[in-house]
């Protein structure tokens, strides 16, 4: 295993999806968090899983498990805030993580398994080596964006016939996907930050890439989660 350990926060109160954490997702009464945490423990790099939590709902959920890597830390309440700055939280994590580097995920990207999670582990130490301070996971995005303020297209300058490019032909622009942020924790002291100065972007699929944010995501997740059960 690796000295890393994975961070997942977890809190009361999520507003745009309803008891998102812990209510059933695709016949699984633990949620998402069940999911994530079965995924977790079928990594074989993750050095320790430190589940960070105000809810009770979520603390039973992880008392479930009885893999020795995973532990619970209650999280305090001021942390756990719609107003709480997520500055406030990333200056948290090292209290709080013994291990020299951190991945820090979420609940909400139910399709990055234990095997991913080994892939991005082992790319990010790989990239140290090359110079690389962190890894960031991305999903790649070519397509037509506009600036409502200005009602330009964005990411082609031409006029004319040249204006409408197909989007293959478009610059790459990345879309960070929430699956996964690496780095030390000394990055995490002197930075202040889940990501260094030398970002190696680690690029996902659309599927991998799929991050619950509203109650519509929720409903195609499980349908896409069903539908991978059945295959």
């Amino acid at each position: 295993m690796a000295d890393i350990s994975f961070f997942l926060p977890t809190r009361k109160g999520s507003s745009r999806v309803i008891n998102k954490n812990t209510r059933s997702f695709a016949g699984n009464d633990g949620g998402l968090l069940a999911h994530k945490l079965s995924q977790l423990v079928g990594s074989n790099e993750i050095g320790e899983i430190v589940l960070s939590t105000n809810d009770e709902a979520c603390i039973d959920v992880a008392n479930g498990f009885n893999d020795p890597r995973l532990r619970i830390v209650e999280r305090p309440q001021e942390l756990c805030l719609d107003t709480t700055p997520l500055i406030e939280l990333i200056k948290y994590v090292p209290e709080i993580a013994q291990k020299e580097h951190i991945i820090w995920g979420h609940v909400t990207t139910p399709f990055i398994d234990g095997e991913e999670y080994d892939r991005i582990i082992d790319q990010y130490f790989s990239s140290l080596n090359e110079g690389y301070d962190s890894l960031l996971t991305v999903k790649k995005l070519q397509n037509f964006l506009i600036d409502p303020k200005t009602e330009e297209i964005i990411n082609t300058t031409e006029r004319g016939a040249g204006r409408w490019p197909r989007t293959q032909d478009l610059e790459t622009i990345y879309e960070v996907n929430h699956a996964a942020f690496v780095t030390s924790v000394n990055i995490y002291k002197e930075m202040n930050d889940r990501i260094g100065r030398k970002k190696f972007f680690f690029v996902q699929d659309q599927i991998k890439s799929f991050d619950i944010d509203w109650e519509d995501d929720f409903l195609i997740a499980e349908a896409i989660q069903k539908q991978l059960q059945v295959d």
